[in-house]
């Protein structure tokens, strides 16, 4: 189980650890196939370099390995119970599909800089796993409103609590996620935001000087290595 980013049993007594538990395998696995495409920027914007080897399978079977790495069972270890394999596969297939779909646009070349970067494959990740799984369970990655860069991002009314009355506060022990059951639509709804920090290789996007143009054309938020770039929202309908 993950709690506090720890390996522990699948199985879980209280359903709200159980579901933390779902919700942390979902954000690790998001964070290992987001790092796989850091990891590999320079190669996907090399020009001079067509097929880059990073087709889909290819690119699964890195995020596995790294995830084993990690972790030490791979994403789909024995023990893992049928909701937390079925979310799984459908967050591994929604990975494969993404880099399929953009393999023109990874092998061109003549073109450097193209866009396909960590923060677009995590947005397109997570809108192909919401499709697959018809709402029942949703990944979003989001940040408080004066670090939103797309729309699609911005938080709503609960994230928005959280980021500003736990994760932003002096007092929130760094990395913790915070989760409850609060009512959706009318129904019981496990929700759950993990925080994330910028880290070095974040910086040349978001750190300073604050207000120059960056990469990918946005003004640098002028944040630093430590400091609060947003969070995984997940969703799990019960």
């Amino acid at each position: 189980m993950f709690i506090a980013a720890q390996l522990r049993p699948a199985a879980a007594q209280q359903s709200g650890v159980a579901l933390a538990d779902e919700g942390q395998r979902l954000a690790a696995l998001l964070r290992v196939g987001r790092g796989v495409v850091s990891n590999n920027q320079g190669l996907i914007d090399d020009p001079a370099i067509g097929d880059k080897g990073l087709d889909s399978q290819a690119f699964i079977e890195t995020v596995e390995a790294k995830y084993k790495e990690l972790y030490g069972a791979a994403p789909l270890e024995e023990g893992l119970t049928p909701d937390q394999k079925r979310l799984t596969k459908a967050q591994l297939n929604s990975m494969a599909e993404v880099m399929r779909e953009n393999q023109d646009l990874i092998n061109a070349e003549g073109m450097g800089f193209k866009g396909f970067i960590p923060a677009v494959f995590a947005r397109l990740v997570n809108e192909r796993f919401v499709e697959k799984l018809n709402g029942e369970a949703k990944i979003k990655v989001t940040a408080p409103p004066h670090l939103v860069r797309n729309r699609k991002a911005r938080p709503d009314a609960w994230e928005s609590a959280v980021l500003t009355d736990k994760f932003e506060s002096a007092q929130w022990p760094r990395g913790q996620p915070f989760f409850e059951e609060v009512s959706v639509d009318g129904s019981m709804t496990f929700r759950m935001l993990i925080p994330e920090y910028y880290a070095d290789s974040c910086l040349s996007c978001h750190g300073g000087p604050t207000g120059e143009v960056d990469i990918t054309g946005f003004p640098k938020e002028g944040g630093a290595e430590g400091d609060l770039a947003g969070a995984i929202s997940i969703l799990l309908r019960k």
